[in-house]
């Protein structure tokens, strides 16, 4: 009966320290979005001239199952929408409204399953995916790929993709009338830095 207790206390004791680990190894794998250090710019055209808009406000967070070989349980990217800036007050306000930022704060992407997951070697992978992106409160799954690189703490993430406007339900912007219009086609590039 000592013999049968004592097992237990040392079966106990090994299942509150893994407890107590857990937590610890989880933490190591997740990693948070540093917005002063990261880029989302998004490029589209015009009957005028192509333009470009950058992002100076996005949050996120990425977490792996396995570091070593870049297997990911969750990626994020969260920009609020009114910090899309051109540098020119009349093309924001355009955007603003095309976003209808008034009512819909934010565009978010989050990852929700992935293909396949090449190594690229010390540190790099390219990973082939799937992600729900949402603007204006209209949610789609995409295809879409890009390149993780792992430094250390840091984990940085480049890649671009091309969607459609009318796609998320947003009017592409004119301008004078009518006279200028942008083109439905826009690309978002991305280099961000997680840590």
């Amino acid at each position: 009966m000592h013999r049968s207790n004592s097992h237990t206390v040392k079966t106990v004791i090994c299942l509150m320290v893994l407890l107590f680990l857990i937590p610890i190894y989880i933490q190591a794998q997740t990693f948070n979005l540093k917005n002063t250090e990261s880029t989302v710019t998004v490029f589209g055209t015009s009957s005028l001239h192509d333009w470009h808009v950058v992002a100076e406000t996005k949050s996120g967070q990425i977490i792996f199952k396995d570091l070593e070989t870049g297997e990911l349980e969750t990626c994020t990217l969260d920009v609020v929408s009114q910090s899309l800036k051109s540098g020119k007050k009349a093309m924001d306000k355009n955007t603003y409204k095309a976003l209808k930022t008034e009512t819909y704060k934010s565009i978010f992407f989050q990852l929700t399953s992935v293909q396949s997951i090449i190594d690229k070697g010390i540190g790099k992978f390219l990973i082939k995916c799937q992600g729900d992106l949402t603007i204006t409160n209209v949610k789609k799954q995409i295809p879409i790929e890009f390149t993780i690189e792992i430094i250390q703490d840091k984990i940085i993430v480049t890649g671009s993709k091309s969607i459609k406007m009318t796609d998320f339900n947003i009017e592409p912007p004119t301008a004078l009338l009518g006279t200028i219009r942008t083109g439905n086609e826009i690309t978002i590039q991305f280099k961000t830095i997680y840590k």
